[in-house]
Formats: structure tokens, C-alpha cells, sequence
């Protein structure tokens, strides 16, 4: 196939974004400020809204400032109020609310969900950014200091820079870098839904530890309950992974592991059954030895994802999505773009992904005994001395959220 085009020097820049969730179309934002011609391509038929909370902490807000975004994503809060752990008979344990300052609240001052932040991000970008959904990657063949892309669907054309954010099983980085890096797992296994709410729900999020696993309940703003449900894995599932499981299958491990384990185990297996688009996986990390080859780079958790249990993960997306754009438009020459966005990124997000000692399995024991320690320790750490100690270490100790944002203003198009 013949392509012609202007010679470069005159032409407009264009990039490939694979992935149309929160790094994709953040990218594309920036890029498009920086006058570049941006295309997303996503295989799911449609934007994707569902999914649980994400947390914006640390640089986060300051990006969804900066992009004119704050009041969208504070009207779209889901109204978690903190994080309480309860016992078998519903009796709180501890409680952490929103704005404590021992470290123990999970709840980010900025909590939305998945899918509400995605379609913001989206429509900010519909009017300079070109989404093609059902459609997918098959090839990227370097050529001329250029990509020429092959799809399942659209015919083969030819980008700048070709940006892989599409996830943690990100199949445009196989394409490229095959199967490095593996994906690091963490010995736990998620099962995400959304449920209708009862009256027993507050605007808490509720965490229950059983043997075997957690199962934790968080408000939305749309009158049903997002619900979570980990398992831990055995020595030998970690051992041996076991293939792809169907939903029903899934749904009977669940049962088997938490059938009268007390609080609303039992309700939540029974909405499970009710549950069309189960999703479930084990919780991993990716830590990529490189982020970039040619015109192609890994952005998000295609490149350096944090986990779950880090909370930062929708952060390092946003700041990774601006830092990105902020380079490669700040450098003549693609290849030191590049390099100053994993010069800048790689040592914060290293940070990041380095979770405490145990984490996530500590908070995941398999024996009722186990469970009991836990369980004591969650009540003496809400006791006030405790949460005021937390408090005082915190304040005087670094955090891997300390990520002072580069300044690229003067490069945007006017």
C-alpha cells in the first residue's frame, strides 16, 4: 500500500493511542493541546462506564486541574464518607473517615468511579480526537522513523508515535516487546461487581476479612454498591495458574470460600448470581525494563502498573499521560522525548510499586486464627494514640505521592 505525505518538517504529528480508559484519552488531551493529530483505538464496541472507584491522590488532582477537569470530577464524586472494617456481626471495628491524618483512610479526598472518569476524559477530547471502538492492533511495522500500523478493521496507516495504554495485559505491548515483562503477581485474586444496594448500606466503605480472602462494599452515586470480593491464592494456584475460568465457575469458588462466613458474605454471593459482566483476575504489577522501542511506548499500566492496593494506579496514568505529551513536544528528536518521560516517570513510579513487606496477603490470611490477629490489630490501630502516632511518623516521612509536576505551559498551541 502506497502512503504519501507532506514532508515532515511540515506535517502535523500524529499518534496511535491504543486504549480508550483513563491514560489513552488523557494523552490524547495533552497531545492535542500540543497541536498533534491523535487517534484512539479501543476493541471493546463501546466506551466502557462500569467499574469500581479510583483514587486521584498526590500529582492526580493537580493534572485534572490543570486540564480544567476539577469541578467535573468533584460533581462526580461518589460520596465515601472513609473506611470502616467490620467484624462477622456488622459491629465496626475501626473507622478512618476521609480526612484523617494517620495514613489508615483508603478513601482519597477525590474517590469517582472508573467509568465516570473515563467518559469525562472523553468528552473533553471528542472534538480533537479521532475513537475508533471494535477495532484493534494486529501489527506495527517501523518504518522511516514512523510507524505503519496494520488493524483488524480500519486499513493500515501510518503514525509518528504509537502509545500502548491498553491495560495491564496490554496486547500492543506483546506485538512489540513479545512477552516481556511478565506480569508480576501479587498471590490475590479480585472479583469486581456492581449489586443493588439495601438499606444496610452506608456511604462507608465497609471491609470484612474472612479465611480465605476480604470482601469490601463502597457507595456510587448512581443508588447501587460496588463490590469487591479477594481471594487469596494457595502455594500451588500460584504455582500453577489455573486457565480462564467462567463466570459460574468463579461464582462457585466464591461460594465455596465464603458461604457463611458472616457480615452480608451470603448476600453478596446471591447478587453475584445475578451479575452478568463478572470481572474478575489476579492482582499484579508490571515492571517493564523498558518503556519504549522505536516509535512505539508503553504508557500506564501497560507499562508500570502499580496494583490495586497501591491506590495510585489511575494517578501514575494521569501524571504518566501529561509528563508523556509534555516531552515528546518539548523535543525535536522522538527518541529524546521519550527518554525524558521514563527519566522522569520510572524512579516515582518505582517508589510506587515498592508496597509494605506482605502487602496484599497480609490483609488477606487464610486461617481463622489469622483472621482474629488481624481483626485485633485493626481495632488498636483506630484506637486515638495509635492513629495520633500514625500521624506524627507520617507527617515528618516521605511518600511516594511527592512527585513535583514538570511545567510544559509555554508549549502548548495557542
Amino acid at each position: 500500500m502506497l502512503l504519501l505525505s507532506y514532508p515532515r518538517q511540515m506535517a502535523t504529528p500524529s499518534a496511535l493511542i491504543a486504549g480508550a480508559s483513563i491514560a489513552g484519552p488523557a494523552l490524547a488531551f495533552w497531545l492535542a493541546r500540543y497541536g498533534w493529530r491523535t487517534t484512539v483505538v479501543e476493541r471493546a464496541p463501546d466506551l466502557r462506564t462500569g467499574g469500581q472507584n479510583v483514587d486521584l491522590r498526590g500529582a492526580g488532582p493537580e493534572v485534572i486541574r490543570r486540564m480544567g477537569l476539577a469541578e467535573q470530577v468533584r460533581r462526580a464524586h461518589t460520596g465515601e464518607l472513609g473506611l470502616e472494617f467490620v467484624g462477622a456481626h456488622g459491629q465496626v471495628l475501626a473507622r478512618f473517615p476521609v480526612e484523617d491524618t494517620s495514613g489508615m483512610s483508603l478513601t482519597a479526598e477525590a474517590e469517582i468511579l472508573r467509568g465516570d472518569l473515563a467518559e469525562l476524559l472523553v468528552s473533553a477530547t471528542r472534538d480533537s480526537t479521532e475513537y475508533r471502538f471494535g477495532d484493534r492492533i494486529t501489527k506495527v511495522l517501523e518504518e522511516d522513523r514512523a510507524a505503519l500500523v496494520t488493524f483488524e478493521h480500519a486499513p493500515p496507516e501510518r503514525f509518528d508515535l504509537v502509545v500502548a495504554a491498553d491495560g495491564i495485559g496490554s496486547g500492543t505491548r506483546r506485538l512489540v516487546f513479545g512477552d516481556e515483562p511478565a506480569v508480576r503477581s501479587l498471590g490475590v485474586e479480585a472479583t469486581w461487581a456492581t449489586i443493588p444496594r439495601t438499606a444496610s448500606d452506608t456511604n462507608w466503605w465497609r471491609w470484612f476479612n474472612a479465611p480465605g480472602g476480604t470482601i469490601s462494599l463502597r457507595p456510587d452515586r448512581y443508588g447501587t454498591v460496588r463490590a469487591l470480593v479477594t481471594r487469596t491464592l494457595s502455594r500451588y494456584e500460584r504455582r500453577h495458574p489455573a486457565d480462564q475460568r467462567s463466570p459460574e465457575q468463579q461464582r462457585g469458588l466464591l461460594r465455596r470460600t465464603f458461604a457463611s462466613a458472616g457480615w452480608e458474605a451470603d448476600r453478596v454471593l446471591r447478587a453475584l448470581e445475578d451479575v452478568e459482566d463478572l470481572y474478575f483476575e489476579v492482582m499484579g504489577q508490571v515492571r517493564a525494563d523498558r518503556w519504549s522501542s522505536g516509535s512505539v511506548v508503553l504508557l500506564g499500566d501497560a507499562a508500570y502498573c502499580p496494583s490495586p492496593v497501591s491506590g495510585m494506579g489511575t494517578t501514575l496514568a494521569l501524571v504518566g499521560a501529561y509528563v508523556l505529551a509534555g516531552e515528546v513536544a518539548s523535543h525535536a528528536a522522538r527518541g529524546e522525548g521519550l527518554g525524558g518521560y521514563e527519566q522522569i516517570m520510572r524512579p516515582w513510579a518505582n517508589r510506587v510499586q515498592k508496597l509494605p513487606p506482605g502487602v496484599p496477603r497480609i490483609a488477606n490470611p487464610i486461617s481463622r486464627p489469622g483472621v482474629a490477629i488481624l481483626r485485633a490489630a485493626i481495632r488498636a490501630a483506630g484506637t486515638p494514640i495509635a492513629r495520633g502516632i500514625a500521624a506524627r511518623l507520617g507527617s515528618g516521612g516521605s511518600s511516594p505521592d511527592g512527585f513535583v509536576l514538570p511545567d510544559y505551559t509555554r508549549r502548548e498551541r495557542s
